[in-house]
């Protein structure tokens, strides 16, 4: 199974992006370090915004039920892997390159 969960938006301020849907259209939050937070929208579905210094293009990601899998999957189909496998908390991710040119991530959850 494959699920689209989040789009990860950067923003100058992770903060005050949260705090604006949080304003704006009530959707609740949960802050993952100084730089990352997890805006709640329905059904599972995210919202992420992480702070950086310029803003890249959104960030879509997909769960998986298994990471190696998904990454044999992928990479046979043409995509390129540009950000290895790594942990956060609840999960592990990693983020690739679609033939048109797309970046996006896959993701686990991780008891």
């Amino acid at each position: 199974m494959t699920r689209f969960t989040t789009v990860e938006l950067y923003s100058r301020d992770a903060a005050a992006s949260a705090a604006f849907m949080a304003q704006a259209f009530g959707h609740p939050h949960t802050v993952y370090g100084d730089t990352y937070i997890d805006v709640h929208v329905g059904d599972g579905f995210t919202v992420a915004f992480e702070t950086r210094d310029v803003t890249p293009p959104p960030l879509t990601i997909f769960q998986v039920d298994d990471l190696d899998e998904a990454r044999a999957a992928i990479t046979a189909a043409g995509g390129v892997v540009t950000v290895e496998p790594f942990d956060f908390p609840g999960g592990r991710r990693f983020q690739f390159r679609e033939p048109g040119g797309n970046e996006l991530a896959a993701w686990v959850a991780v008891a």
